[in-house]
């Protein structure tokens, strides 16, 4: 009969296994594929990198389950196979520690969701938390031993994982934070931070693992051994990644990363193992190096922990306003928008703002960024060139969908540093509709969330609330839908982005004044200053299809009509319909957002021209 497992963590150090992931991809299973479902489809290959590690000499194995819970399934659409993919994981794992004939045992593994929490992502904690339960309910089910909380980056998110693990089973508990070099986590915590709100938490092994080779790690566990009064973990990386003739290959040795793991426990950990990159030839190089250690009694020393709180999200003005900052609630506002082009050459675009900036109607150009998931120009170099060649100020669109966390931070910075300062934050399109199909919707952040950021980017902090080097100056605007058949739903998602900081706000295209009275009804005025999407319709048959086949844009009957009778005419009636659409409105709103109908920018001077006055708004 197996030891229980907290006894024998009173007995001297434990060896966990490596990398399950790198095991598998050297044995030709591509990182896009899912891991975790081949538990079901592929168990032989799962089984034998048990059995080699266990051949290594690890006392202890994790389930192929890091990524196994619903939010991450369901980029592969199998996130109804939660229970089925965690419970066959760990009887494969249980299966293998059963042929040992030494005690092994199987650790359930519990990754991240793989997106971030509210405020900055979309998932709840509630919506966490269920998701770990169901998780953690599987492995049970399948017989692990212990449960290993590995690889989070947030302490939210692992108090979420820790609760529902409690609520679960009574089984031992092993939490592990991943740090970067700095010794913080992405949130900016730090060693002794961690430890204190973990064993406030009530798990039975504290430690660190990924992100991270042998020294930095090192590191970690001193600091933590310095605060805990609990057992502690380590498990580092392989060192970072090399690309080499189409592989990726780790460049830590095995003799090296066997010494640091000798380091680790003399320092306090009672666990040590290997994260990515690690091989059974790692463990085994560990095993020799530990296994006649004893671990220091671990004396806690008293310290006070002071958590960083989230960047306060006051409302301080802006070091330098832009003009349509300045304007914007004193004056009606017009911008344009324009697509960036396919290549790179501007020369039929120029021309065109050229003479939309000498007609002295438009404020603001607004750069989309990859319309309809299109491959175009980059929308922030567009930017930069349409106001260094023609001093036009730009409302540069970013969108959530197509770049991860570190690529909107540096594109957001790198427009800065460009000139650009009014932007629009939205989520994009999908990509399955553009282009590129099979791209990747990344969707690391959702609007509310970036505009957050971006808030405390003038704040002169980062998402994690580290300094930057100084404020940017950003004129942050929002998305905002008020013809969205579920108006409920769009108002409680704006009144994230209104309370995340946004400055003002662009709508979808809007053919009825019925559409801004309703949303007024409702809320009595709007928050922030609105400028109201405007597409003149060119015809009939171009009313038609963006009625019936262009998601969030709904035309009225009697406007259709209108352009049906209208014949060759539709181009004239369409201007009119705006001019009549605009005098309605205008004194709810305090802009137009003219889209030109197929690449027509004459027809934005004509509607500009009939809305544009010296009269303040409330002379309107």
């Amino acid at each position: 009969m197996v030891q229980p497992f907290l006894e024998r963590l009173q007995q001297g150090p434990i060896l966990c296994d490596g990398a399950m992931g790198t095991q598998l991809y050297a044995r030709g299973i591509p990182f896009e594929h899912c891991f975790d479902e081949l538990n079901l489809r592929n168990p032989g290959i799962v089984r034998g990198i048990h059995l080699d590690y266990i051949r290594a000499g690890a006392e202890i194995i994790e389930t192929n389950t890091f990524g196994a819970n619903r939010i991450r399934l369901a980029k592969h659409d199998l996130e109804d196979k939660v229970r089925e993919i965690n419970r066959r994981g760990a009887e494969i794992a249980r299966e293998c520690a059963g042929r040992s004939d030494q005690p092994v045992y199987v650790a359930g593994s519990v990754g991240p969701l793989g997106k971030p929490l509210m405020p900055y992502g979309s998932i709840s904690t509630q919506s966490a938390y269920e998701a770990f339960r169901e998780q953690i309910e599987g492995l049970i089910e399948g017989g692990v031993d212990l449960l290993i909380l590995e690889t989070f980056p947030d302490l939210r998110e692992m108090e979420q994982a820790v609760a529902a693990a409690k609520a679960v089973a009574e089984v031992p508990i092993i939490a592990q934070m991943t740090f970067g070099e700095d010794g913080t986590t992405i949130r900016g915590d730090e060693p002794a931070g961690i430890v204190a709100r973990l064993e406030e938490l009530g798990v039975d092994i504290i430690g660190a693992n990924c992100s991270v080779g042998s020294q930095p790690m090192l590191a970690v566990v001193e600091q933590m051994a310095a605060v805990s009064s609990t057992p502690l973990s380590a498990q580092p990386n392989a060192g970072f990644p090399a690309y080499i003739e189409g592989r990726f290959v780790y460049l830590s040795s095995p003799e090296y990363m066997a010494g640091y793991a000798k380091r680790m426990v003399e320092a306090g950990a009672v666990i040590v193992g290997g994260c990515c990159g690690t091989t059974p030839e790692h463990i085994a190089r560990m095993r020799d190096a530990i296994q006649d250690l004893r671990p220091p009694e671990l004396r806690r020393t008293t310290v006070t922990i002071t958590f960083p709180e989230p960047p306060p999200l006051v409302a301080a003005p802006l070091r330098e306003p832009t003009t349509l900052a300045r304007k914007l609630g004193h004056e009606f506002v017009v911008t344009v928008e324009i697509d960036p082009p396919k290549g790179f050459n501007l020369g039929k675009v120029i021309p065109k703002l050229t003479e939309l900036k000498e007609s002295g109607v438009v404020d603001a150009v607004n750069i989309a960024d990859s319309p309809r998931a299109q491959a175009r120009m980059s929308a922030a170099a567009m930017a930069t060139l349409v106001q260094n060649q023609l001093g036009m100020e730009t409302i540069l669109h970013v969108t959530c969908r197509h770049r991860n966390l570190v690529a909107l931070h540096s594109e957001l910075l790198g427009a800065h540093a460009m000139g650009v300062r009014n932007i629009f934050i939205v989520m994009g399109d999908p990509p399955r509709i553009g282009d590129y199909p099979d791209a990747t919707a990344v969707s690391d952040i959702v609007p509310s969330g970036l505009i957050r950021l971006v808030k405390g980017f003038n704040q002169g902090v980062d998402m994690t609330g580290k300094p930057i080097e100084e404020p940017t100056s950003f004129f942050v605007g929002a998305a905002f839908d008020p013809g969205a058949e579920n108006l409920d739903r769009e108002l409680r998602v704006l009144d994230k982005k209104i309370d995340s900081g946004a400055d003002f706000l662009l709508t979808q295209p809007v053919y009825d004044p019925e559409v801004i009275e309703r949303v007024l009804r409702r809320i009595g005025e709007f928050p922030v200053p609105v400028i109201m999407g405007v597409l003149p319709l060119y015809n009939h048959r171009h009313a038609d299809f963006l009625h019936h086949e262009v998601p969030g844009i709904s035309i009225p009957d009697h406007v259709r009509q209108r352009l049906k009778e209208a014949g060759d005419d539709g181009l004239d009636m369409g201007i009119q319909l705006t001019h009549e659409l605009l005098k309605a409105v205008r004194d709810y709103i305090h802009g137009a957002y003219v889209m030109p109908p197929f690449g027509r920018y004459d027809v934005v001077a004509e509607v500009a021209r009939a809305v544009v006055t010296p009269m303040t708004l409330r002379e309107m």
